[in-house]
């Protein structure tokens, strides 16, 4: 699998492979960072938001309580005062009587003005001979038959009810009580209207939609406008709210999801109990969140887009240097060495250029030096097949001459001539060493064969007049030269070194090993040359015809050990008028060409 992964990657283009690594270093990790910064900044601003609902909740439960907690004290107060009770069980003859008790009696009126949380106080009692003067009321039976009327009848705990007051025909979140008058084997219902402006300021104070809402899901206080009054069904609560379960609820009503927090409120020695429930709308808590996630997104979407086109733009520039230095070479496999590229830079991509353009110079060179190497090969087998083609021209016959030669070597040996049939076998040996020569070196020591032959020859024909010495060291004997390279060395000597010399002279060939390379010195004491005529001769050495005079002269060694060895192995010449001449060269040892 990741062979197959890194095999698609080196098939890709290089402007593929830039928008790739983008992808996966930039991209991708700017999604991640940024979904997980999205969902972090949404729940923290939901966790705050809870954490705002919660406080919220418990501020509005502590100053609700306090409201009817001061309607239950004055319930409690009233259902145990004796005046009360001899107020509404005593039978008057007169409705001045009534007025006068009325007056007699002024708590309820002097609880509403001590305590604006409460809106009215009002006790159904039966006694057909008080008035209803919206304190005590004569209960009527549609009263006697309400819910809240039924409830506190039955039980001597308190009931929080939503009650309709019949003076303004609205209703209340009120205290309902049993009053029990035990002196006058009766009872009484108390009702005590909680002010509902003192509620809807408490909850006016909160940013969240906040209700509170009796037993019977009747919402009996809130801070948005018309919610008062209806029920949790009516409103299409979630049905585990409508239920009486608290806590915390997710839900959707009206398209909008909302978090819907439910904490319940018990005020002391009640049978019920009402509940506070704070609303906000999930949409709006992360309005902020949202908003700021918009910028964000904006923002990086703006830099991922520049930074696109910084990538296209970028990998546009890479592809296109890489494709211009493409371009080059395949014009360079072409064959087409003379181009050059432009450096445009100093990056890797830079660097291959000049490699390229060392590598195209360097490629021309060698072709140079191929074509200098093929040129001087050419002129070594040139010259060789000139020495051959010189060689085949003086022959006559060689068969003939062999047979001839030896036919007088053998008179000569019968009748004792042993000097002439010596120097005639040495004569048949030297030609035919000379027509065995071709294009292939020789060891040194063969060519020193034919040195010595013509030596002997020479001294056979000179006499005492010439003397020569061949000092050859045993380890330059099997050094590869050309053939007959040193034996025209040796006959320039003789012939131009001591023929004109009527006392004669010595020829010195000396081969010694030094360091890796072989020295060869030719060296005669004749007549010698001027400065003048050296300098002459040395310049004769790079013309291109050989003088016809000399056969195999000087100038075609010269040219054969430069083409055989190089430009440093060519032939040396140092000579005193008078004392003598020198040619020396050296070669490698072992003969190795360079060629």
């Amino acid at each position: 699998m990741y062979k197959s992964i890194i095999r698609i990657v080196n098939d890709m283009k290089l402007r593929h492979k830039l928008f790739l690594s983008f992808i996966v270093v930039v991209f991708i990790p700017v999604l991640i960072i940024g979904y997980f910064l999205t969902s972090e900044l949404r729940s923290m601003a939901l966790g705050n938001a809870m954490e705002q609902t919660v406080t919220n909740v418990e501020r509005v439960k502590k100053r609700t309580s306090e409201v009817v907690s001061i309607s239950y004290d004055t319930a409690y107060r009233l259902a145990n005062d004796a005046r009360l009770e001899t107020v509404a069980n005593r039978r008057y003859d007169s409705v001045y009587d009534v007025v006068k008790a009325y007056k007699e009696y002024p708590d309820f009126r002097d609880n509403l003005r001590l305590y604006e949380e409460l809106a009215a106080i009002r006790l159904y009692v039966n006694n057909p001979t008080l008035l209803n003067n919206w304190e005590f009321i004569q209960p009527t039976p549609d009263i006697v038959e309400a819910p809240w009327y039924q409830s506190a009848i039955q039980s001597s705990l308190v009931d929080w009810s939503y009650v309709e007051d019949e003076r303004d025909g609205k209703k209340y979140l009120s205290l309902v009580r049993r009053v029990d008058f035990p002196n006058q084997n009766s009872t009484g219902v108390l009702v005590i209207n909680v002010n509902s402006e003192m509620l809807a300021s408490i909850l006016a104070q909160e940013s969240f939609e906040t209700m509170i809402v009796d037993s019977s899901n009747q919402v009996v206080a809130s801070n948005r406008p018309g919610k008062l009054g209806k029920t949790l069904e009516e409103l299409q609560f979630d049905p585990a709210i409508i239920e009486g379960m608290t806590g915390t609820f997710e839900t959707v009503m009206d398209g909008n999801k909302l978090q819907i927090m439910v904490d319940d409120l018990r005020p002391k020695s009640s049978m019920n109990e009402l509940r506070i429930l704070s609303i906000f709308s999930i949409d709006q808590i992360v309005q902020e969140a949202n908003r700021t996630i918009r910028l964000a997104v904006t923002v990086i979407s703006i830099s991922l887009a520049v930074a696109t086109l910084l990538i296209y733009g970028f990998s546009t520039l890479l592809s296109n240097r890489l494709l211009r230095l493409s371009k080059h070479i395949n014009k360079v496999a072409t064959g087409n060495l003379g181009i050059a590229m432009e450096i445009d830079g100093k990056d890797e991509i830079g660097q291959l250029s000049r490699q390229f353009n060392a590598m195209v110079a360097s490629i021309n060179g060698l072709m140079s030096e191929v074509e200098e190497s093929n040129y001087q090969k050419r002129q070594l087998a040139q010259k060789q097949n000139e020495i051959k083609f010189k060689m085949m021209a003086s022959q006559i016959n060689p068969h003939f001459l062999f047979n001839a030669l030896e036919s007088i070597r053998m008179k000569a040996h019968i009748k004792g001539e042993t000097e002439i049939a010596k120097v005639v076998r040495l004569l048949g040996k030297m030609m035919r060493k000379n027509l065995e020569v071709g294009n292939r070196s020789i060891p040194m020591r063969s060519e020193m064969d034919i040195v010595r032959c013509y030596l002997e020859i020479q001294k056979f024909r000179h006499g005492d007049r010439l003397h020569f010495e061949l000092l050859i060291d045993p380890a330059a004997e099997e050094t590869f030269i050309p053939p007959l390279i040193i034996q025209p060395l040796v006959e320039n000597a003789v012939v131009h070194g001591l023929e004109s010399k009527e006392e004669g002279g010595l020829v010195r060939v000396k081969a010694s090993v030094v360091g890796q390379e072989v020295h060869i010195e030719v060296m005669d004491n004749g007549t010698g040359m001027t400065e003048e005529r050296a300098a002459v001769v040395l310049q004769s050495l790079s013309e291109q015809d050989d003088d016809e005079r000399n056969r195999i002269g000087l100038r075609n060694v010269h040219m054969r050990l430069l083409l055989t060895y190089g430009a440093e192995h060519g032939l040396n010449i140092h000579s005193v008028p008078g004392e003598g001449t020198q040619i020396r060269f050296h070669i490698p040892l072992g003969g190795r060409s360079h060629v």
